[in-house]
């Protein structure tokens, strides 16, 4: 099966209970629902993957990106939104490798949406509408600064999908802004 929007999010929310990490879901669908739209793709199908990306984190974060098989699976999700799901995770957490665009793509918002948020937050108007590009690169540079985010594979997601650093944080930016409300920034 293939779901909706609406589907997806019910099926994020009936695994998924931290608040956050449904924030994060949002954070990285509305990144991958612009991305599909510059590359003329399936911005639904982008989104639903991006959505369901963390799906088994809360439950298994000692087996994130594996056990997210089996609960998708169990729910009759189509393979290639298992697969994509799985790939987010490629040496990380899992050997899956990202294989199209979109997972791809995927791989390389994960972890920059967080940095992006962060940086927002820090800001006076703890808002993505007013974030800029050199912002977070700067915070990018300061290892310091939201120390968990593994700067190399937003790296490598750049690298993969063919794009400059400047240009994969430019348009997850824009795609978070579309969502700002929602995100709480």
């Amino acid at each position: 099966m293939r779901p909706n929007r609406e589907q997806a999010e019910a099926l994020l929310r009936k695994y998924v209970k931290t608040e956050s990490q449904i924030i994060h879901a949002k954070s990285v669908e509305s990144a991958m629902r612009f991305f599909a739209g510059i590359y003329g793709e399936d911005k639904e199908f982008w989104g639903i993957c991006g959505l369901l990306h963390d799906i088994d984190y809360d439950l298994f974060p000692e087996e994130h990106c594996i056990k997210a098989k089996d609960i998708l699976e169990s729910e009759d999700i189509d393979s290639d939104i298992i697969h994509a799901v799985q790939s987010h995770g490629y040496g990380i957490c899992c050997d899956i490798e990202p294989m199209n665009l979109m997972e791809k793509t995927l791989f390389a918002v994960d972890e920059l949406t967080g940095l992006i948020s962060a940086t927002a937050i820090m800001r006076p108007s703890r808002s993505v509408m007013d974030l800029e590009t050199k912002s977070v690169k700067k915070k990018f540079k300061d290892k310091r600064f939201a120390a968990k985010i593994d700067r190399s594979t937003i790296e490598r997601g750049a690298e993969m999908m063919g794009i400059s650093l400047d240009e994969l944080i430019e348009n997850t930016i824009l795609g978070m802004r579309e969502v700002h409300e929602e995100l709480n920034l």
